[in-house]
């Protein structure tokens, strides 16, 4: 099936998209627009558009490798950057200009297929026309000329800027955002919401702070600066800044030397795969998982404010758990007034086949608080309790709070996710692409090893026995891939990724593991 299908993908992309240098390429995309399917309006659904019909009309048919990765160019440009930036972490030297949909340019103009896309970031590709019309628009230019600080002085726009984009796509039961310059932004004001709210609650509404409490809160001592705690998970990841490194699980190398709070962690279920076969092991895993928070929630030596977790575990191997696993959680939290803080940072904005991860666990109630960035390119926190809102003006505050000119891009992203119908597209092209990694699976047990993410759109992952060298091989031949974790392969493509880019991926993980 796979290589019927891979032939007539390819006969169509060569059909489709002309073989013209990529700069020329980038210009034509910055005049023409998507493909569009017929729909009359954003939130009206549709038909998936025909898995082989570029969105892109003139993104090219394959990927183009004409040097070594780095090449002369790059190697040089690295030379000269490292004198002024630190360049250990560098995956590649990019030329945006010639970059376009799914793929991505390095400085010496080889293009690649890239399912890594800026760490899960890029929504609906490089040099995306419609993103272009609004980053040239009169809108754009007063937000970028004039950059408001928002809780001082917002412009007359902003409340119908939140409502027609940001707060249309708010998780069910949120009806309000905090907007925030990252996703360790996000975390970190979520955080305090909570605390504010915790000491809201055990003083009572309307109750004045003490001058006790002003006066030590000065000194960070008690009672003005209580001991209470975020709960996160082992292998969570959720921002480097103070706060947010402090439920950071991740890697040690995040945290060494940084001074942190004294926060519980939790167990986050270590499921065996393929899961149908494991099934008695896994519900056994979750169910202490869950025993492990309650212990924590009522042992712990201060009060646990809200407990904070992701829907995969992404930076720290890509670890999933069940729906039943979050609806237990969802029920300790409320049994013990916990806030429930869900980090869809990475998860968020239709990766998983629905908008928010959280809409695949059916909870009985909604988390409390929801944050958000990467995707949607600006960041913040989602809330429905009036109650989260500080009690007091400049409690929950910063400068900006914010970029109106990132919310116009998400608010844009928003449009042509549901214009092209693409929260249901990359569910489909995620079912097609695990169905081939299932069959490569099997051929390759020993290099594709617990494959997960089904069912999760393209969120999809496996482990490596020699990770870091299938990551770089792969780039041999075209294909940009990231790692997660000590031994997984994480997929993270664009939610314009389709059927005939899988075939391109998939033949691509064969030919390195042959190799």
């Amino acid at each position: 099936m796979l290589s019927t299908l891979r032939g007539s993908s390819r006969a169509f992309s060569r059909a489709c998209s002309a073989r013209v240098t990529p700069r020329i390429q980038h210009q034509r995309a910055i005049h023409n627009t998507l493909r569009q399917p017929a729909v009359a309006a954003a939130n009206v659904a549709v038909d998936s558009v025909s898995s082989y019909e570029p969105f892109f009309v003139n993104e090219p048919s394959a990927p183009s490798i004409k040097t070594a990765i780095p090449g002369p160019k790059s190697k040089a440009a690295i030379t000269e950057l490292d004198e002024v930036f630190d360049t250990r972490s560098l995956n590649m030297i990019c030329d945006y200009e010639n970059s376009i949909g799914n793929y991505v340019s390095d400085h010496d103009h080889n293009l690649l297929l890239d399912v890594y896309a800026q760490i899960a970031s890029i929504p609906i590709g490089y040099n995306n026309p419609a993103l272009a019309k609004v980053a040239a628009s009169p809108e754009m230019l007063t937000a970028l000329i004039n950059r408001p600080a928002l809780g001082n002085f917002p412009p007359a726009s902003w409340t119908n800027t939140l409502r027609s984009g940001i707060l249309a796509v708010a998780p069910k039961g949120l009806d309000q955002v905090f907007t925030g310059m990252s996703g360790s932004d996000a975390n970190e004001c979520a955080y305090k919401a909570a605390f504010m709210y915790h000491r809201r609650r055990e003083r009572g509404e309307g109750a004045a702070f003490t001058e006790e409490e002003m006066t030590s809160a000065m000194n960070n001592e008690k009672p003005g600066s209580p001991d209470l705690a975020i709960m996160s998970f082992k292998k969570g990841f959720h921002g480097r800044l103070f706060g947010s490194l402090s439920t950071t699980r991740s890697k040690p190398i995040h945290k060494l030397d940084i001074p942190s709070f004294n926060w519980p962690q939790a167990r986050f279920p270590q499921l065996k795969y393929p899961l149908e076969e494991f099934a008695a092991e896994n519900a056994a895993e979750e169910a202490e998982c869950l025993a492990d928070v309650e212990r924590i929630l009522t042992t712990w030596h201060c009060p646990v404010s809200a407990a904070v977790i992701e829907p995969i575990q992404s930076e720290g191997g890509d670890f999933h758990a069940s729906p039943k696993f979050f609806q237990g959680l969802r029920e300790i939290t409320k049994k013990h007034n916990v806030l429930l803080i869900v980090d869809e940072v990475q998860t968020g904005v239709g990766a998983t086949g629905k908008f928010w991860a959280h809409d695949h666990w059916d909870l009985p109630s909604p988390p409390d608080i929801v944050t958000f960035s990467k995707k949607a390119q600006t960041a913040g926190y989602y809330f429905g309790n009036s109650l989260l809102r500080p009690n007091m003006p400049y409690r929950q505050f910063n400068t900006w709070m914010g970029d109106p000119a990132r919310v116009l891009l998400f608010n844009t992203i928003i449009k042509e996710i549901g214009r092209l119908n693409l929260v249901e597209h990359t569910a489909n092209t995620g079912a097609y692409l695990y169905s081939g990694l299932e069959q490569l699976a099997k051929k390759y047990p020993a290099e594709i090893q617990n494959l997960r993410g089904k069912g999760q759109g393209t969120f999809i992952a496996w482990d490596s026995p020699q990770r870091d060298a299938f990551l770089k091989n792969m780039k041999t031949v075209g294909v940009n891939i990231g790692g997660s974790g000590d031994s997984a392969v994480r997929l993270r493509p664009m939610l314009i990724f389709q059927q005939h880019h899988a075939d391109i991926l998939l033949e691509s993980i064969e030919k390195i593991i042959k190799t």
